[in-house]
């Protein structure tokens, strides 16, 4: 896909386009350690929807931050991994993740 500079209003909207969605930074940041089959992330985001996992894991690969092989088995297995752009965005959900640790801990302490 092909994107162009003055499609977007500003750098947050640009990275919101790439990672925004229900699942996208959940599916980046369990293929951070390794490659995944599907059947692990469908596992991992339990929440997720079979359909609603598979728009998701099309769009991140169709907009370059991940590959998607096809292993040739009866029946195929697919897997999934970063690209180098995808690995870039690993400090922006390292930095959400401390966020939201963060939020989560002060939620305990309102307790």
């Amino acid at each position: 896909m092909t994107y162009k500079k003055d499609q977007f209003n500003c750098p947050v909207e640009a990275t919101l386009f790439l990672i925004g969605g229900k699942y996208k930074p959940l599916i980046l940041w369990h293929l951070i350690e390794k490659p995944l089959h599907y059947m692990e992330l469908q596992r991992l985001i339990p929440k997720a929807t079979p359909k609603m996992l598979s728009q998701q894991l099309h769009a991140l690969e169709d907009c370059g931050m991940i590959n998607r092989k096809v292993i040739p088995e009866n029946p195929p297995r697919t897997l999934y991994s970063l690209t180098v752009l995808g690995k870039s965005i690993i400090p922006v959900l390292d930095s959400m993740c401390n966020w939201g640790t963060t939020f989560l801990d002060s939620l305990d302490r309102l307790l």
